[in-house]
């Protein structure tokens, strides 16, 4: 018998980040400066192996982060691609709270890029029941 299964949360986000409104058009985005709204979502005890899944539309630039619980993951999490991309992180330095946890997006403010944000999936391993 399993000790252990997969487990996800969806966060949606459906927001633009970058230096003004105008900077894409993305109506189905909504305009939110250089930071996402924060996004919440639970996990239980003992949760492992955690990554997360984004889906980012247009990123120019290197240095946009994505925060758990308010920490920056450690490496480049958002790589720039033109277009829509699916982009894989693995959450090295955290751990998931047992409970509620935030996610976010930063954007770098070094740069004048502005990207889109659609989905975020967060994945970890549960001790099964």
């Amino acid at each position: 018998m399993a000790t252990h299964r997969a487990n996800y949360a969806l966060v949606t986000v459906l927001e633009q980040l970058g230096p003004s409104a105008d900077a894409l058009d993305v109506p189905w985005a909504d305009f939110a400066g250089d930071r996402s709204s924060v996004g919440e979502f639970a996990a239980p005890a003992g949760a492992t192996d955690v990554y997360v899944e984004l889906q980012a539309y247009d990123v120019g630039a290197f240095g946009h982060e994505i925060l758990l619980n308010g920490d920056p993951l450690t490496g480049f999490d958002v790589p720039p691609a033109e277009g829509w991309q699916y982009w894989m992180d693995a959450v090295t330095e955290q751990e998931l709270r047992t409970g509620e946890n935030t996610l976010r997006i930063r954007r770098d403010t070094d740069t004048d890029d502005a990207f889109a944000v659609g989905n975020v999936v967060v994945n970890w391993r549960e001790p099964a029941e």
